[in-house]
């Protein structure tokens, strides 16, 4: 047994609890399955559960702790992070009306969003901070497995039920902005829009502070 079936219910409740609260995943899930359709919006689900595996397996072999440790590198990821999205914002918001993807040739696009979905993830120093302090709660001495044998399944099962809560949100907002799809103005403007939600996050990423842990 790698879950302690006594602590299971409880990390199911908090681990939905924190699904329902908005934050920069949701926000990127959510314009990019507006903007672009379902199809783009998997992808950027899949990005996100990407960076969810990999954080998942440096804070099982404790590497993500080293870093969350050091103030020196916690800072260096918020303005790497901060500067990649920003890149990413300005890209779409220079970009032309004539840029705008057609319906029907998704396919680079959704590659795109699934590289940016992971990257912009990976450089947030708060979702490595969040897997260094999260997971650790839920690990039992009852167990004979290792600590980090039970934050990897714990982790596991945590980008499971993300990647399900996310794929509900594209398939509910992208049924919502199919008629925008086919809406010529909002074609001329869709790239700008994803542009300002780029920015928008690294500005949230600049501004925040991040704190590594004692």
């Amino acid at each position: 047994m790698m879950i302690d079936l006594a602590l299971l219910p409880l990390y199911l409740t908090t681990v939905v609890a924190l699904l329902l609260i908005p934050g920069p995943d949701m926000l990127l899930i959510a314009s990019s399955s507006l903007s672009y359709g379902k199809k783009v919006g998997v992808y950027a689900s899949f990005g996100n559960a990407t960076s969810g595996l990999i954080l998942t397996v440096l804070a099982a072999m404790g590497v993500s702790a080293l870093v969350a440790m050091n103030p020196l590198a916690l800072e260096l990821l918020r303005i790497l992070g901060g500067a990649y999205l920003l890149k990413m914002g300005w890209d779409c918001m220079r970009s032309s009306a004539a840029d705008a993807p057609e319906i029907e040739q998704q396919n680079n696009l959704a590659k795109q969003l699934y590289r940016r979905a992971v990257m912009s993830n990976l450089l947030n120093p708060k979702a490595l901070i969040f897997f260094v302090l999260f997971l650790p709660q839920f690990v039992s001495t009852q167990l004979a497995a290792s600590s980090g044998e039970q934050m990897l399944a714990l982790g596991l099962l945590l980008n499971v039920m993300g990647l399900s809560f996310n794929l509900l949100l594209v398939a509910l907002v992208g049924s919502l902005g199919k008629p925008l799809l086919k809406n010529e103005k909002f074609r001329t403007y869709q790239n700008k829009f994803m542009g300002l939600i780029f920015i928008a996050l690294a500005i949230w990423l600049l501004a925040s502070q991040v704190q590594a842990v004692a």
